[in-house]
C-alpha cells in the first residue's frame, strides 16, 4: 500500500491519479504525518467490492453447508443452463 502526503493530491492531480490507476491499490493520504484518508481508482473500488460480495457469498454458503442445509451436485447446477442454452450436457 502507498503513503502519501495530502499535498501530492492538491499540488498535482493528473499525476496522483494516474498513480491511482497505474498502481491499481489503494493509497493512503496522510496530514500532519498520520493517516487520513484512503484513495484508490473507480476501477480499483468495484474490483475491491466485487470480491467483498464474493466473500461474503461464500460465507454464508459455507455456513450454510456447516448447518447441514441441503446442496446440489454440478449436473443439477450445470444441466439446466445447458438446456437453456441449447447446447445440451457438456
Amino acid at each position: 500500500m502507498l503513503i502519501k502526503p495530502s499535498t501530492a493530491i492538491r499540488q498535482d492531480y493528473k499525476g496522483f491519479s494516474e498513480m491511482c490507476h497505474a498502481t491499481d491499490e489503494p493509497v493512503v493520504l496522510t496530514r500532519n504525518g498520520e493517516a487520513d484518508l484512503v484513495v484508490m481508482s473507480w476501477e480499483s473500488y468495484q474490483k475491491a467490492e466485487a470480491w467483498l460480495k464474493l466473500r461474503t457469498r461464500l460465507w454464508d454458503a459455507e455456513r450454510e453447508i456447516e448447518n447441514g442445509e441441503p446442496t446440489l451436485t454440478l449436473d443439477e447446477v450445470f444441466d439446466p443452463i445447458w438446456e437453456r442454452l441449447g447446447a445440451g450436457k457438456k
